[in-house]
Formats: C-alpha cells, sequence, structure tokens
C-alpha cells in the first residue's frame, strides 16, 4: 500500500508454518511493486500473531471492515467466507466494527468444506457453480460437523435411485447459506451487503445466498484480499504517525 493505493499484492498456498508463507507472500508482493528495504507490516486471520517480521497484530474483523471500507465506502455488512470461517461484519459509515459474529468451531460452511465436497463428487469449484443453476431440488444436508455432513452426502450418492448430483450440489450451497444468515440474524444485517473470501468467487453459492438475504450481494476485486487490504491500511497510518528519527 503506497501513497497512491495499492501498488501489488500476492497470493500464496499456505504451509505448515504461517511465518514462512507471510514471507513469501511479502516477498513476491514487494518484487512486484519493485520495492524493498524497511516496510511496516500488519499481520491479521489466521496464523497473524506468529509473524516475527509483524508490527502489530489486528483482528481479522477490523482490517476486514477497513479494507470493505476502502473498496466499497458503501457496504454496511460484511459476509466474509474463508478457508476456516464464516465472519459477518457490520460496519459503520467511518470504516469500523458496530458488530460481528463468526463460526470457526468446525468446517461445515467454510471454504474447506466445499473444497472437500468438490474432490467427492470428482468436480472442479467451477462446474459445482455450474451443475447447481440445473438443480430442481435441494437435497436434504443438516450435519453441523462436517465429517457427518459428508456422510450425508456419501448416502445421497448410494441411494437407489442416487441423488441427482446437481441437487446435491444445491444442497450442499443451501447448508452453508444456513450457516451463514444464522450469523446474519446474530448480528444484524444493514445495506449494502458484500461478500469477501476466496469463497466469494463461487457464482453459483453467492447467487443462492443473494435469494436468501433479498438483495444484490456487491463483490469487491480480489475478495480475497479484503482483510489484506485493511492491514495494510492499519499499516500506512501507524507509519504516518511514527516519530521521525
Amino acid at each position: 500500500m503506497g501513497d497512491d493505493g495499492i501498488l501489488s499484492s500476492a497470493v500464496v498456498l499456505s504451509s505448515d508454518s504461517a511465518e514462512s508463507s507471510a514471507k513469501a507472500a511479502l516477498e513476491q508482493a514487494l518484487a512486484k511493486a519493485g520495492q524493498d528495504g524497511d516496510i511496516y507490516v500488519v499481520s491479521t486471520g489466521a496464523g497473524g500473531k506468529g509473524i516475527s517480521f509483524s508490527r502489530q497484530q489486528k483482528a481479522v474483523t477490523t482490517c476486514l471492515a477497513r479494507g470493505v471500507h476502502y473498496l466499497l465506502p458503501e457496504v454496511r455488512t460484511v459476509i466474509d467466507m474463508g478457508a476456516e470461517t464464516i465472519t459477518v461484519v457490520r460496519v459503520n459509515d467511518r470504516g469500523r466494527v458496530s458488530d460481528y459474529g463468526n463460526q470457526d468451531k468446525c468446517a461445515a460452511g467454510t471454504g474447506i468444506f466445499l473444497q472437500q465436497m468438490a474432490k467427492l463428487l470428482r468436480l472442479s469449484m467451477e462446474e459445482m457453480a455450474t451443475v447447481s443453476s440445473k438443480a430442481k431440488d435441494r437435497a436434504e444436508i443438516t450435519g453441523t460437523c462436517a465429517v457427518f455432513a459428508e456422510s450425508e452426502v456419501i448416502s445421497h450418492i448410494h441411494r437407489d435411485p442416487p441423488t441427482p448430483i446437481e441437487d446435491i450440489v444445491a444442497g450442499i450451497y443451501s447448508s452453508m447459506v444456513h450457516r451463514v444468515m444464522a450469523q446474519l440474524q446474530r448480528v444484524g444485517m444493514r445495506k449494502e451487503v458484500a461478500v469477501t473470501g476466496g469463497v466469494a468467487a463461487n457464482s453459483g453459492l453467492v447467487s443462492m445466498l443473494a435469494e436468501q438475504v433479498g438483495h444484490n450481494l456487491l463483490i469487491p476485486p480480489a475478495p480475497e484480499l479484503a482483510g489484506a487490504i485493511g492491514a495494510a491500511l492499519i499499516a500506512k497510518e501507524n507509519m504516518m504517525q511514527e516519530p521521525v528519527r
């Protein structure tokens, strides 16, 4: 993040070490921007507290609020659907957190769960989104744990006759949407509503979520970067406030 906005970004697959993953992403982002030397880093998210070169660690809710406000200032509710958690954040007109709630006790409803289901059905994420649009019904998948939900999907596959794949996918999406709506009801929803996180790229799921919410959902460019952008904005502000040496 520079004086004129975002200079570059990088996304890497996470490894067992949050430190090495963060370092790889930082090095790639610096190389793209043609930058080197001392910079101010704020970390956030899973593993954020374990980054030795971070000057400060901030809650993901704080960073999501700031990042989405920067990208879409009209947004007042953020639904973040990431790999490991579902987080709903209500944002005020200054880009600060008014309230929030998250689900992180089980993988069901998260990106990892969706990835597992795609593997089980032998479909890509893109194919799942396309297939879901052809569903005539939604298979009942009620398990609140990823393991139980997976068992339900397997039972649908092996029924006689088997449940159509498109109906199974629609059922998977419906179970995820149900968890998001439960968080929205707890936190409260104000328009406009944005969806962030890697799962926001799944058009079939977002379409079903919009149907339940009752109006269109806004998706910022590169929705998986919203939290990182918020962290970078905070880092920039902190750096500017440091006394000149």
